[in-house]
């Protein structure tokens, strides 16, 4: 079976965090899909991550690189119904995005983000723990 990881994931494991075994864990055995965004997400994560002086720039290349080693399968959404969801739960499209992805593709969300589970639950898409 596969499974939709959102950028949390991936950064959990790139940067060593503390739930990145329980993801690896829950991860063997199934394959990886993400909206197409996922690589701009995770890049645009690791410079915020920069600017708040927890990684050296050589460390940022370093974990994007890492991150681009993880084997996924990007996948288009339908944006406009994406962006509706944005609305009507009130999160980012971002978010938006990977939930289309587990809603177009039947498939379960694994993320770090409690109100993005939130709304996954409220959807009626499985929540990888």
């Amino acid at each position: 079976m596969d499974i939709v990881a959102d950028a949390s994931a991936f950064l959990a494991v790139v940067l060593n965090e503390a739930a990145r075994d329980s993801i690896i864990r829950s991860t063997v055995g199934h394959g990886i899909v993400a909206p197409e965004i996922l690589p701009y997400e995770v890049g645009n994560a690791l410079v915020v991550v920069r600017k708040k002086g927890r990684l050296t720039e050589r460390e940022v290349l370093q974990a994007f690189d890492s991150a681009q080693q993880i084997p996924v399968t990007l996948l288009p959404v339908t944006i406009p119904r994406a962006v509706k969801l944005a609305m009507q739960f009130g999160i980012y499209a971002y978010d938006a995005y990977y939930l289309q992805c587990c809603i177009e593709n039947r498939l379960p969300l694994l993320s770090l983000d409690v109100r993005m589970c939130e709304v996954a639950k409220r959807l009626r898409i499985q929540i990888v723990e």
